[in-house]
């Protein structure tokens, strides 16, 4: 289940002091029906007012009992013979309709040896109350005030004692305190302590819900990363929503129920839930269809599916609008964006993470119980709401993991936190990665370790160049909010990056290099400098600032036979380059310091060799079909031009452009002067050769991309 923006109740849930409030003519029923009805509630244990004889002076209401009509869930009104007769009855029963109306409370009838028809004209007993109480001097205005409250209530569905039990009163009671349990048991869901954020993205998600038709059986899909709370803004509108529908269901934890139980005890859930009875069983899932659209076609209905992870779980359980009746409101959450493909534009919800001002509120409530913190705290404060960046989750677990520790305990419980994820911010994080498949989960862990913030198309060519689909994780991972899109770049939260970091560096706590993945600076180093590699290693990304000033030796990487990406950008090394892993598919090395690569260089596998920045004279080694090399240079190196199928060179001057244009197309009397009159003859004069050109002179963008698209 997903984890609350805030814990405890919200304010968009409602507040009750009682289930149940009275409403009754105390000569006619106190001590006989009324009574024992009071007595069955209490038994069953039904919060219910009954008034005091004492609170009944005047002709107007007391505050006490108008409260109490406030803080009631349920009002029961007990018409009997002389219900009319009083005057405080009547304003009691407009205060009861007030409410209703307002504040969406239940009111339920009882005519109680009346017909419901005299409640309802006002004729017998009641019309002849209303006469007497208009000769008393109340006023015209009251006196209609007072008729139209008693056709309104009359009109409500209730319970008529001679129509139900055939009279018997302890069957007719028996009956009423079914309903009353039914409707009680239906109570809000617990949502949050500190409301913090709350509210606002409730009202966004109302806005959606009023673009559509009531009428019309309505969905929305909230969708977001794990921990962002939305199982608390779903269970808001749920609160704010069921006492509207004719019956309501809130499926928790869709998918680790399914997963556990299967999805027939999903089905057989919602359906007691809806029908609020323990009598139906379901023995497949086609037949739960089947009684889905039986028994609720008619009903307008509120459902909640709260974490669905898996297209089946909805097919099963809400596949089709028809099968729900009119004006049912279906509420789907979930991490997996692509889920909701079904639902329309505007039915479709993206959580937002909160900003500063409601991050700092939310982790000074768990962490101080203030609105903001002392101000010894203030720096370590924006530190973690920095880190947090915005997660509700990791707000109100780190506020409720540092409440009540010093200064001093808040520096280094803080940096073990960078370093350790907490095990809860961790397992729900978690969650996401354990539902993808093997490549998208490693593709995953390549970008959280080594790839953060890379432009998307170089990451996806490394991915590529390793053997994974990388279009399709990424585009998956984008999906399940795991990887976000900012312009060019891929980037992840902080948090699901670390969470990812995590998974790699419990491969093994004690001995990083036994890790698939090797990126901190000072365990590199350890491990480098120790020449403690080993086959586990595939990923290594090496931080120049850590090895300023040091020349290392190839045996370093020796031990390391898997790696396949290498990024050591300005590192000196020497030594047998034979030495360097031959699964390596990727390697970047900007600002090689070499004049020459060796013949010994393992480019067997090697898909793409960046060495941008570099003064590379000589290219010893028998380059492969199959391999791009990037550099950013003044010359083609001897002895591979004729080897080599893609180029990219930047930074070069005019008269360099046309030298390097004769050096590949081998032909001395090409002058480029403009690259636009030209383009035609470049591309008819490649042949075969596969070349790409990548010039600093952003004016011939279009042409160059046109050249570069046209393999043929």
């Amino acid at each position: 289940m997903d984890t609350q923006l805030v814990r405890g109740e919200s304010s968009t849930s409602s507040h009750f002091s009682y289930e149940v409030f009275l409403s009754f003519r105390g000569e006619d029923t106190r001590k006989t029906f009324t009574g024992h009805l009071y007595s069955k509630l209490d038994n069953v244990g039904v919060k219910t007012f009954i008034d005091d004889e004492e609170l009944r002076k005047g002709d107007v209401i007391s505050r006490e009992l108008e409260k109490a009509i406030e803080e009631s869930r349920i009002s029961i009104i007990v018409f009997s013979r002389n219900y009319a007769s009083s005057s405080w009855c009547l304003n009691e029963l407009v205060k009861i309709l007030e409410c209703k109306e307002k504040l969406k409370q239940m009111v339920l009838p009882i005519f109680y040896d009346v017909d419901p028809s005299e409640v309802r004209k006002q004729t017998g007993l009641f019309g002849e109350a209303l006469a007497k109480h208009k000769e008393r001097s109340i006023g015209l205005q009251m006196v209609e005030k007072w008729r139209d409250a008693l056709t309104e209530a009359a009109n409500f569905c209730g319970w008529d004692l001679q129509n139900v039990a055939d009279g018997h009163e302890s069957k007719f009671i028996e009956k009423i305190i079914q309903q009353v349990l039914q409707e009680v048991n239906q109570t809000p869901l617990d949502v949050a302590w500190h409301p913090v954020g709350v509210d606002s993205r409730v009202k966004d998600i109302e806005l959606l819900l009023q673009k559509e038709c009531e009428d019309e059986v309505r969905m929305i899909g909230i969708h977001g990363v794990g921990g962002i709370g939305k199982t608390t803004l779903a269970k808001a509108i749920y609160n704010r929503e069921f006492r509207r529908f004719n019956s309501s269901c809130f499926l928790s934890d869709v998918r680790s129920e399914a997963e556990e139980f299967g999805l027939v005890k999903l089905q057989e859930k919602l359906l007691q839930q809806v029908l609020k009875t323990k009598d139906v069983k379901v023995d497949s899932v086609a037949q739960g269809v089947n009684l889905i659209k039986a028994r609720l076609g008619s009903k307008k209905v509120l459902i909640l599916l709260d974490d669905v992870d898996h297209k089946k779980q909805l097919e099963s359980l809400t596949r089709e609008r028809s099968w729900f009746g009119s004006g049912s409101l279906i509420i789907i959450t979930t991490r997996d964006k692509d889920l909701l493909r079904g639902l329309r534009e505007k039915e479709r919800y993206e959580v937002k993470l909160l900003n500063d001002n409601e991050a700092m509120l939310l982790f000074s409530w768990h962490a101080f119980d203030s609105h903001f913190p002392p101000k010894d705290y203030v720096n370590f404060a924006q530190d973690i709401i920095k880190y947090s960046g915005g997660l509700p989750l990791a707000l109100v677990t780190f506020g409720s993991h540092l409440q009540g520790s010093s200064v001093e305990e808040w520096g280094y419980e803080f940096e073990k936190l960078k370093a350790i994820p907490h095990i809860d911010i961790q397992k729900i994080l978690k969650i996401s990665f354990d539902g993808l498949d093997g490549d998208t989960q490693t593709v995953f862990l390549d970008i959280a370790c080594a790839f953060h913030g890379f432009y998307e198309h170089e990451v996806t060519e490394i991915l590529n160049a390793c053997g994974f689909h990388a279009k399709s994780a990424i585009a998956t991972l984008v999906q399940k909010h795991l990887l976000q899109r900012d312009d060019l770049y891929l980037v992840m939260h902080d948090l699901v990056r670390d969470m990812g970091r995590e998974i790699v560096r419990l491969e093994s706590t004690r001995y990083p290099e036994k890790r698939s993945r090797l990126f901190i600076p000072q365990e590199v180093c350890d491990v480098l400098q120790g020449n403690k590699g080993s086959k586990k290693v595939e990923v290594l990304k090496v931080d120049r600032r850590a090895f300023k000033g040091v020349n290392l030796s190839t045996k370093a990487f020796k031990k390391m036979e898997n790696l396949r990406v290498l990024i050591m950008d300005e590192l000196h090394i020497s030594g047998d380059f034979g030495m360097l892993s031959k699964e390596l598919k990727w390697l970047s090395w900007k600002k090689c310091p070499l004049n020459c690569i060796p013949s010994n260089f393992p480019a067997e596998n090697l898909v793409v060799l960046d060495m941008q920045e570099s003064d590379i004279q000589e290219f010893r080694l028998n380059l492969q079909d199959h391999l791009e090399i990037y550099l950013k240079c003044n010359e083609i190196p001897k002895r591979c031009n004729n080897q080599i199928r893609s180029w990219r060179i930047w930074s070069c001057q005019a008269t360099r452009k046309t030298s390097l244009l004769q050096r590949v197309l081998k032909n001395e009397e090409i002058q480029v002067g403009s690259v636009a009159q030209d383009i035609n003859l470049i591309k008819a004069r490649l042949g075969s050769k596969k070349v790409l050109i990548v010039l600093d002179d952003m004016d011939h963008k279009k042409q160059l991309d046109s050249l570069t698209r046209e393999r043929s």
